[in-house]
């Protein structure tokens, strides 16, 4: 009899364990990107409209060399929880700490190229990949 009179409070700790436990880990990190970006008072990509000024955080998923019109762009995909928006930094091969994995915050007027959004050479500023694990 008084196992079953439980309050909404345990019920609702254990209804939060376990979606917890069966949510993916990539919308767990999606989560976790998201709150990040509202930390760091940027704007989310899914919010950003075509030629606003914006300041965005994330993720950086991919980095590609890809020429365009015969001119060396290195591209990456920063994603931030809700959208994902392509990066580009035209007439460089290389930058020395864009790589995939990094988080990075990164400033610029938003386009659109083959449907996607895109900033061409924005300012950014690279963060910590994670507790302690950068070392000089």
């Amino acid at each position: 009899m008084s196992g079953d009179n439980t309050g909404d409070q345990p019920q609702g700790r254990f209804r939060r364990m376990l979606s917890r436990l069966t949510t993916s880990s990539e919308e767990l990190a999606a989560e976790e990107l998201r709150q990040d970006t509202a930390e760091a008072g940027c704007t989310p990509i899914a919010a950003c409209g075509d030629r606003d000024i914006v300041t965005v955080a994330g993720t950086l998923r991919t980095v590609t060399l890809r020429p365009r019109a015969g001119v060396p762009a290195l591209e990456a995909e920063l994603f931030d929880g809700t959208e994902a928006l392509d990066v580009v930094w035209l007439g460089r091969r290389s930058i020395v700490g864009i790589e995939p994995g990094r988080r990075l915050i990164a400033s610029g007027r938003i386009g659109h190229a083959r449907g996607r959004r895109v900033l061409f050479n924005p300012r950014y500023e690279l963060r910590p990949v994670g507790h302690g694990s950068e070392s000089a």
